[in-house]
Order: C-alpha cells, then sequence, then structure tokens
C-alpha cells in the first residue's frame, strides 16, 4: 500500500527536501525515528511525495503519464481504472504535456489532501480524529442512500490497517490520496438534479451542495451553468411546450387537437417564428427563480434540518418544498404572462411589457395570480415523487452496480432524470392544467369568477377524467430532449466556468 512507501527514507530527494531532511534531523521527533517525521506525516510532507514519485516513476523520466500510474499503483497494491488514472493526470497537469512532473505531482497531491481533509471532518461526526461503521452509516443516511452495518464495516475494513475498526487521518489519507474522487461527497457531485436538468418545470427539490463546493465559491458556478442550461433547453423544446398550453386551453371532444394538427395550425396563424411565442419570458424567469429558489432553501434547511451538512429525505422534501412555494409567489405573474403570450393571436400584443399593461388596465392586479392556488397544491406531489423516484433509482445503482465510483455514467444520470420527472409531473398534471386554464382565462366585467374546484367539475362532467390529461403527449414528448439538451450545455458550461468537470 501507499503507506509502505510514505514510511521509507529515501537517499536521493530533491536538494530542498533533502536540506529539509538534514535540518530536522535534530528535532526531538527524530528520537527513534530515522526520517525525523518527515516522510511519516511529520510537518515536511515534500519528502514523502518525493519517494511516492520514485516509486511510480516507472520508466524514471521525471515524469508520470497514465501507463506509470498505472504500473506503479498496482505494484502497490492499488488498482484504479484508466478513466480515474486520467483524472488524476488532467487534474494536475498544468502544462498540458500529458505527464506529471516532480512539482504538478506535489501540487495535485497537496491540493487532494486538503479536499480529503475536509472530507475527514465531515465524516467525522463525534469529532474524535476517527470515524467508525456508525459515523459511515449516518453520513449515507443523511444523503439519502441507505447500506447495512455489515456493508458499512466492510468500506472500514478496506481501508483500516490495524485493525481497530475505526479509520484515523493518516489511513483515511494514505488510502484515498492517489484516488481521483472523495467517495461519499462524490454522491452529492455525481448525482445532481434540480440543478442539471431542465424540464420546463422549475418545481424539483434543490440538490445538495459539498462543504467543498460551498467554501471555493463553486455552487455559483454551478447555479449559472444550471440557468443557462435551462434557457437553451426550453429554446429548443418551445414548440412542443406552446402546443402543450394551446391543447390544455383550447383542446376538448368537440375540439379534438393533435400533435402535427397542432404545429398546423399554429404555422398557418402566425408563422414558424409563432412556435416560439411564450419563450422569451419563460427564459427570463429562470435567473430570478432560481436565485430566490435556492436562498429559501438555505434558509428552511436551518429551520426544518438538525446540525448536520446534508438533510435526510423528508427534510429535503420540506425544505424544499417551501422553497418553491416561495419562489413561485415570488415570480407568478411572468407564469400568467408566459400562459397569455403562448395564447396569443399575430398582432395582439406587441411584447411582453404590453401584455403586463394591457392585462393590469382591464383586470387588475388580482390577474397576475389567477391559478396561484392549483400552481401552490402541484408543488408537493411533483417535488415529492420526483425527488422519491431519483433516490430510489439512486440508491438501488449504488447498491448494486457502484465499485470503485459512485459516478453512475451519463447514459444512467440520464435515464434517472428523465424517470424522476416523468413521474413527477404525470402525478402533478391535472392541477397544472386546472392552472392554465386559470391562468388563460381573462377576467371580464361583471362575469363569475371560476374558482379551481369549479373548474376541476366542469372538466370532469364535460370531457371525464381524460379531460384532466389534454396537453400530456407533447409534454413527455420534450422530456428526453430537454434533459439531454441541458446536460450537455450544463457540462460544457461548467467547463467554461472553471468548474471541475465530472
Amino acid at each position: 500500500m501507499v503507506s509502505s512507501v510514505l514510511c521509507r527514507c529515501v537517499a536521493s530527494p530533491p536538494p530542498d527536501a533533502a536540506a529539509a531532511a538534514s535540518s530536522s534531523a535534530s528535532s526531538p521527533a527524530s528520537v527513534g525515528d530515522p526520517c525525523g517525521g518527515t516522510v511519516c506525516g511529520g510537518p515536511d510532507h515534500r519528502l514523502r511525495l518525493w519517494s511516492l514519485f520514485q516509486k511510480l516513476d516507472v520508466n524514471r523520466d521525471g515524469g508520470l503519464c497514465v501507463n506509470d500510474l498505472a504500473v506503479g499503483l498496482r505494484r502497490l497494491g492499488l488498482h484504479r481504472t484508466e478513466g480515474e488514472l486520467r483524472k488524476i493526470v488532467q487534474a494536475g497537469d498544468k502544462d498540458l504535456d500529458g505527464q506529471l512532473d516532480f512539482e504538478e505531482f506535489v501540487h495535485y497531491l497537496q491540493d487532494h489532501e486538503k479536499k480529503l481533509r475536509l472530507v475527514f471532518k465531515s465524516l467525522d461526526k463525534k469529532n474524535d480524529g476517527r470515524i467508525d461503521a456508525q459515523e459511515i452509516m449516518q453520513s449515507l443516511r443523511d444523503l439519502g442512500v441507505k447500506i447495512s452495518e455489515q456493508q458499512a464495516e466492510k468500506i472500514l475494513k478496506s481501508m483500516d490497517k490495524n485493525g481497530t475498526m475505526t479509520i484515523d487521518w493518516n489511513e483515511w489519507r494514505d488510502y484515498h490520496l492517489l484516488h481521483p474522487v472523495e467517495n461519499i461527497p462524490e454522491i452529492i457531485l455525481y448525482w445532481k438534479h434540480s440543478t442539471i436538468f431542465d424540464v420546463g418545470e422549475n418545481l424539483t427539490v434543490p440538490d445538495e451542495f459539498t462543504v467543498e463546493e460551498r467554501q471555493t465559491g463553486m455552487w455559483w458556478r454551478h447555479l449559472v451553468a444550471g440557468g443557462g442550461a435551462g434557457a437553451v433547453s426550453r429554446t429548443c423544446t418551445a414548440p412542443l411546450d406552446r402546443l402543450k398550453v394551446l391543447m390544455q386551453v383550447h383542446a376538448s371532444r368537440s375540439n379534438n387537437m393533435c400533435i402535427v394538427g397542432g404545429f398546423t395550425q399554429m404555422i398557418r396563424e402566425g408563422g414558424a417564428k409563432s412556435l416560439w411565442r411564450g419563450n422569451g419570458i419563460n427564459v427570463i424567469k429562470i435567473a430570478p427563480e432560481s436565485a430566490i429558489k435556492f436562498m429559501a432553501y438555505e434558509q428552511m434547511k436551518r429551520l426544518v434540518g438538525s446540525d448536520q451538512e446534508t438533510l435526510r429525505i423528508h427534510e429535503r422534501l420540506v425544505a424544499g418544498s417551501l422553497a418553491g412555494a416561495i419562489a413561485q409567489s415570488s415570480i407568478y405573474p411572468m407564469e400568467v404572462l408566459k400562459t397569455r403570450m403562448a395564447l396569443r393571436k399575430t398582432g395582439q400584443y406587441s411584447g411582453m411589457l404590453d401584455c403586463a399593461r394591457r392585462i393590469l388596465a382591464k383586470e387588475g392586479v388580482a390577474a397576475f395570480y389567477k391559478g396561484y392556488i392549483p400552481n401552490m397544491l402541484g408543488i408537493i406531489p411533483y417535488a415529492g415523487i420526483d425527488l422519491a423516484v431519483y433516490e430510489t433509482l439512486k440508491n438501488t445503482w449504488l447498491q448494486r452496480y457502484a465499485v470503485n465510483s459512485a459516478d453512475p455514467g451519463v447514459f444512467v444520470l440520464l435515464a434517472c432524470g428523465t424517470i424522476s420527472s416523468t413521474c413527477g409531473q404525470l402525478a402533478s398534471y391535472p392541477l397544472a392544467l386546472v392552472r392554465t386554464r386559470m391562468q388563460a382565462q381573462a377576467s371580464i366585467e361583471g362575469a363569475p369568477e371560476v374558482t379551481m374546484s369549479s373548474l376541476f367539475k366542469q372538466i370532469l362532467r364535460t370531457e371525464g377524467a381524460f379531460g384532466l390529461y389534454r396537453g400530456l403527449a407533447p409534454n413527455f414528448m420534450k422530456v428526453i430532449p430537454a434533459v439531454s439538451i441541458s446536460y450537455v450545455v450544463y457540462e460544457n458550461l461548467k467547463i467554461t466556468l472553471g468548474v471541475q468537470s465530472r
């Protein structure tokens, strides 16, 4: 193992490392310790890193490539996949020559060691400098991952060198130092859901961020990347979204709109450009909604959560639903505007501001909150089922297929996101349809106000239960392209913003 290399003195370290070793030879730490503590986890880590570098530099060319790492680590009893080794080289290769020289190797490992210490502290719930099976189980439970005590002990045994069934800092560091990820928090890193996938309905529970992401400020870059991905995704699927709105409002037994007929009708009435009506306001509302939701979620976590860094599933659902309600309440007038703009005829409004001005003048402020109640009620089934399905799929994959990494890969992540979003939408769709119809109905002076219950009864009486699912086909048709597009754009924006890529 790596520890056997770290505790062995080397005759030919770099000049500065040798000087550090000689200067510490007369210190008290050197008594009974030939290396003076500089190799065995002492204050000067440079010497032990030089020792490890020499062991890994198989062809003695002063650089570590993927092949060197594979062969060298195998000799030390560590087996890493080619993908993991490539991540190590890419993360530390500053001059982009495809290998790590000693300075790059030192910089990578020192930076990695800092991350590992953050992770160790987050796992050490008792603050006693050791991690036991119960703490591993608690940490995973906080992330929504349930494992048995036997599984936790198996994780411990893989790192425990002295048979105490606990892991101290040195054991943790030595085991993970040449691994490109940080095991338990990587579940948060790899399984982001709400930030990555945008299907047009921002009702999902917000994602968790790791301690490192919070401390380094990476969280806001994730949110910006998610917002950009949502804008591109919504724009690409806007024709299907407008068709869904038209079918929700106008389709009935007497006016049975089909997908092809709906597109034909839109193009005939306003040309190809009309397919994107309502998309402008739909994209604009992403930024304020995401920002308000994130800030509200952080506040709600403090109210409903314990002193743990991450919340349990039911706490996440409560905090996320409350945050969603606050965000939706703040931007709801924009939701009404989006529906009215999508339904407008050619020349009816000159733009978003003209639409808002006319609604205010003819119908008053109350018109901007039509459909508010069904919209709020729809948050709970959508967010709850989406979160439950996603967590179930995540846990199933982690228990059955995760071996060396919690990274599920692109296709598993896309499949889980698509299935959970589809289930969430299916559960809340009747409320979404009633909301849209209430938003679309212009207030006429003297006419009775349409309520949620009366509209439900009218739809069931005239159209049956099927009437509550008008427009479901184009809504489901846009899920897979929306999820795929938002994922691709999100990954590319992460690279542009300097977020370490998956």
